[in-house]
């Protein structure tokens, strides 16, 4: 919900004018839907029924990457939110920001126990 709040914020804007928040986008949209994705897959199921795929590690290189990647993206939507550039928008973008920060935690949080999960699996 937190990063569909933060591409939101960012899509109703006009976000195409700086690059910066191309990229912001790029990885809020990219993890959203990623993050969809695996919610499906564990709320069906489906990884039961795949058991070659090394489910502990395919999540912590996922809550991994999308922490570091999302870190990234919160340091540059915080870098490019001013008031000089776009009055009209700086309350949405300064909104984004502070989202994005709050996602990447939440990844952050998520990774420590995907790694907890992983390292109990490979210690077995």
């Amino acid at each position: 919900v937190l990063g569909l709040l933060v591409w939101t914020l960012i899509a109703g804007t006009e976000y195409f004018l700086y690059p910066a928040f191309g990229w912001v986008m790029f990885v809020a949209v990219f993890y959203w839907v990623l993050t969809v994705f695996f919610l499906i897959i564990y709320m069906t199921m489906t990884y039961t029924r795949i058991p070659q795929v090394p489910w502990t590690t395919v999540g912590l290189c996922f809550n991994g990457s999308a922490c570091l990647l999302y870190l990234i993206a919160a340091i540059v939507d915080a870098s490019s939110v001013t008031k000089e550039l776009d009055s009209h928008n700086y309350n949405s973008w300064a909104a984004s920001s502070f989202f994005a920060f709050v996602v990447t935690s939440c990844y952050a949080g998520n990774t420590y126990f995907s790694f907890i999960s992983w390292r109990s699996r490979t210690l077995q």
